[in-house]
């Protein structure tokens, strides 16, 4: 299993425009195989910030499976207008847990 993590920078103001359409977009990633979980947390310090982490079961599960589907279209339309500037998604594989 691997772990997605990602910080979404949401332009100011359109904070609960960006939580209404990841509420509806949240249904799309949660139907893709190999999805396992996913966290939303929005920042307390810098309420723009928000940190989305997604288990997956491999990399080829997010990167080629759900980022090459048909639902990954909607996805993009429904986020991707929201953030500036545009994230950068890495993967994590763990080492440790206590």
């Amino acid at each position: 299993m691997i772990l997605e993590h990602t910080i979404l920078s949401v332009v100011p103001g359109r904070e609960a425009a960006f939580e209404a359409a990841f509420a509806e977009a949240s249904g799309i990633i949660s139907s893709m195989p190999g999805f396992v979980d996913l966290r939303l947390s929005r920042s307390i310090e810098s309420p723009n910030a928000y940190l989305l982490l997604v288990h997956w079961e491999s990399v080829e599960a997010h990167e080629v499976g759900f980022r090459g589907s048909p639902e990954y279209a909607r996805w993009r339309e429904l986020l991707h207008g929201f953030y500036e500037p545009f994230p950068t998604v890495e993967h994590f594989a763990e080492v440790h847990r206590a």
